[in-house]
């Protein structure tokens, strides 16, 4: 969990949807749900909302990451939008076809950055146990 977390916070992203800076396009083969999660907290802490965007199979990943954040107090739902999306399909001769496709906006909840703080607080101490 650790390694995850530490991955996060080195993390430099470029968007490419430049103008969309705390929009995180979730895959459900790419990396480990937490990864997710910890990195929408990031870009909430960042830029007060992020954007959960998915298509397909990976659009339960994204439920799951709005979920878990809700649940723990941290989010709340601003908006959601479903849509279809022609894609092409490679192992298909390239030949198009549609997906699903969700994005969730979230925004902090009013208690995010003392419910963050207390994390961190709980991460140090735990740290701290651990050493001695």
């Amino acid at each position: 969990m650790e390694e995850i977390t530490e991955g996060v916070n080195n993390l430099h992203v470029t968007a490419a949807d430049s103008h969309k800076k705390n929009r995180i396009q979730v895959s459900n083969t790419k990396k480990p749900l937490f990864f997710y999660v910890n990195l929408a907290k990031r870009y909430m802490q960042q830029y007060n909302e992020v954007e959960l965007s998915a298509l397909g199979m990976a659009i339960a990943t994204v439920v799951t990451i709005t979920e878990i954040l809700k649940n723990n107090g941290l989010a709340i739902e601003k908006k959601i939008t479903t849509s279809t999306v022609d894609v092409k399909d490679e192992s298909r001769g390239g030949r198009p076809m549609q997906k699903a496709k969700i994005e969730i906006l979230l925004g902090k909840t009013e208690n995010f950055d003392e419910l963050m703080a207390s994390a961190a607080e709980e991460r140090d101490v735990g740290d701290g146990e651990e050493q001695s």
